[in-house]
């Protein structure tokens, strides 16, 4: 039996979440009130660990923050969550990164500082570590600039040693939709983007054409739908589920907690459906409250919510 379920490898920062009705910032030295601000977990490889550590899956993780008080910050908070921090770097060179969020209930925009978020490389991730896990995944692909080169040789070891693996792009903010994945397909069991995502990677105008063309590069297909739920494929079979209903308070990580919820479905042996329906359970339930984490759900509480 190996010591961890799965392996988050990607970024680790904190998010400011600021919320209120208008959020529009005025330059020329205004100042406009807003209704909150969190400082709290960020980073949608970190929000997925603590997704997965709270519904009972092992979890460890693998990132560089800098010698700051952000980087101890999540530090801090992720092993409080149950995560083993073990194996992050910590490098003195290096400024944590950070985002800013501008939340509204079902919308949100986001403004990210990289910092040592892009400094990752694949040779950081302790293979003696990747021997004692079960699955790895990857977070926020497109902004792992140092990391990506590396990764379908990272992830065709993983397959060596047993691991399954899956990956979650989240947007690219340069635009192109490309960044290499096509040599990392081969080695990729399970790929968990958003709708629009999967449209812009599949370069297609409807998401059943995305749905096609990503079905045949990689296994198993679960994309998210925001409020409508999500759709999961694999081979010919397709499913849909929707959310339990809930009082959205930030969506910020819902998508990450989806993530989480189905790859404890998919770890666990459960069936396609089920795997779906927790995943949007566990969605819905995190925009509970304010950030990524505070919302999350234990499995009993996703299961409860299923049954209505």
């Amino acid at each position: 039996m190996r010591d961890f379920d799965l392996l988050v490898v990607g970024e680790i920062n904190p998010d400011l979440i600021l919320r209120g009705p208008d959020l529009m910032p005025a330059f020329g030295q205004a100042e406009k009130l807003i209704e909150g601000a969190t400082l709290t977990i960020g980073a949608s490889s970190a929000i997925l660990a603590c997704g997965a550590a709270r519904l009972g899956l092992r979890t460890t993780f693998v990132g560089l923050v800098g010698d700051d008080e952000f980087g101890h910050f999540m530090l801090r908070e992720l092993e409080a969550r149950g995560v083993d921090v073990s194996s992050c770097i910590v490098d003195p060179a290096l400024s944590t990164g950070m985002s800013v969020i501008f939340s509204q209930p079902h919308d949100r925009a986001i403004l990210t500082h990289l910092g040592s978020i892009a400094a990752l490389r694949a040779d950081q991730v302790d293979r003696a570590l990747m021997r004692r896990a079960r699955h790895l995944h990857v977070g926020s692909y497109f902004l792992l600039d140092a990391l990506r080169p590396g990764l379908p040789a990272l992830y065709a070891e993983a397959h060596q040693m047993g691991l399954t693996t899956s990956l979650d792009t989240n947007w690219d903010p340069s635009g192109a939709w490309d960044g290499g994945l096509a040599p990392l397909w081969p080695h990729c069991d399970v790929f968990m983007p958003n709708e629009a995502e999967a449209r812009l990677i599949a370069c297609c105008g409807s998401l059943e054409s995305a749905m096609d063309f990503l079905a045949g590069r990689v296994p198993t297909l679960a994309v998210k739908l925001g409020a409508k739920g999500g759709m999961a494929r694999r081979g010919e079979a397709v499913v849909r589920a929707a959310p339990p209903p809930v009082r959205v308070v930030d969506t910020t990580g819902a998508g990450d907690s989806f993530d989480a919820g189905f790859l404890y479905g998919y770890l666990n042996g459960w069936s396609l459906p089920r795997s779906l329906a927790l995943a949007c359970a566990c969605g819905a339930l995190s925009t509970r409250a304010a950030g990524g984490t505070a919302g999350q759900p234990t499995l009993a509480e996703a299961q409860q919510a299923l049954e209505g």
